[in-house]
């Protein structure tokens, strides 16, 4: 039976690069030595066949390389999307996620947010339910924390990646008005219990400079109960003529519920989300919704989280700015329906 190789330690990597142990456990963390060194250093390492021992590694750094990642909802396809990618771009950077579902429930969420702060995650990334709940200064106190989607209240997290939410519902609005659609459905995933959510607000502030009837609609954002939401609100007579959803999620079970009640998109009433998933452009008919570049999110949250990790943070606040993907969904609305 062949013996097991020996597991090369730090000491052999110095001697190798002719550091000092500690200058090639700073190189292979990527701090306090020079690019040139961590690649040098990094070489040996995977000649040698060196891996630092993760117990080791964190009782040495303070650090566990682990990022929790808490998502509001994964019963939206967006945030699991969202999930993926921030996994894949940590894992890049040699950390790792560990990602939680609040399932749409605040109080579940600030049981789950203090979980991972008492398992000593290095840093937290939310896409908070409640951005104005006290938790958050709780936890800033104690890890870093980074918000997407909206900045969390009283300004307690040590960088956020935030929607321009009043330009992303002025350009689904706007649309819909210019085709004609005066009575419009807004099916959003905020609850009663975490109310004035800013998409929510310029929702109401835009109606009324557009003179549109709106009405605000708690949908969930899974597939199941968007439908049955959908189902109801579109099964009367006095129906809108258009639905415009803060998530594709949201949108998809209004596709659902048209079919069961024997409506056309657009024809009966027109159709717009709002977070451009993939599969909206291979629905029947292909989707009109807002895009916040998901991928420029990821990008911009792992950063921010790693540069805060690492005490090195620049730009604390990034602003991702909307576009509006015109599909075959939308279409003109009847008058004053």
């Amino acid at each position: 039976m062949p013996s097991r190789r020996k597991r090369a330690t730090i000491r052999e990597v110095a001697q190798a690069t002719g550091l000092s142990p500690a200058a090639v456990s700073y190189a292979l963390r990527g701090i306090q030595t020079s690019e040139e060194t961590q690649e040098r250093v990094r070489a040996a390492a995977q000649e040698l066949g060196y891996e630092a021992h993760p117990i080791a590694r964190a009782l040495a750094s303070g650090r566990t390389g682990m990022v929790g990642l808490l998502c509001g909802s994964l019963g939206d396809y967006w945030q699991q999307s969202l999930a993926v990618g921030i996994g894949r771009e940590l894992l890049a950077r040699d950390r790792y996620a560990l990602i939680v579902d609040a399932g749409n429930d605040p109080d579940r969420e600030r049981v789950l947010a203090r979980q991972l702060r008492d398992q000593r995650v290095d840093g937290l990334i939310v896409q908070p339910l409640d951005p104005s709940a006290e938790l958050w200064a709780e936890l800033a106190e104690t890890i870093p924390v980074v918000s997407i989607g909206d900045a969390l209240r009283g300004d307690h997290s040590q960088g956020e990646v935030v929607f321009d939410n009043r330009r992303g519902v002025t350009l689904a609005l706007e649309h819909l008005h210019a085709l004609g659609h005066r009575r419009v459905a807004v099916f959003s995933p905020t609850l009663a219990s975490t109310p004035d959510r800013p998409a929510d607000v310029h929702v109401n502030a835009e109606a009324e400079r557009l003179g549109l009837t709106v009405d605000l609609i708690v949908a969930p954002q899974s597939l199941p109960e968007a439908t049955e939401v959908a189902i109801r609100v579109l099964a009367g007579r006095d129906r809108p003529s258009a639905v415009f959803c803060f998530s594709d999620s949201i949108a998809y079970g209004v596709y659902a519920a048209t079919r069961e009640l024997g409506l056309a998109v657009p024809g009966d009433v027109a159709v717009c989300g709002y977070d451009s998933h993939p599969m909206s452009a291979l629905l029947t008919p292909p989707l009109t919704t807002v895009d916040w570049d998901i991928d420029g999110i990821v990008a911009a949250a792992v950063r921010l989280i790693v540069e805060v990790i690492d005490g090195t943070p620049r730009h604390r606040r990034v602003v991702r700015e909307p576009a509006l993907r015109v599909r075959a969904s939308t279409g003109r609305g009847a008058p004053d329906r």
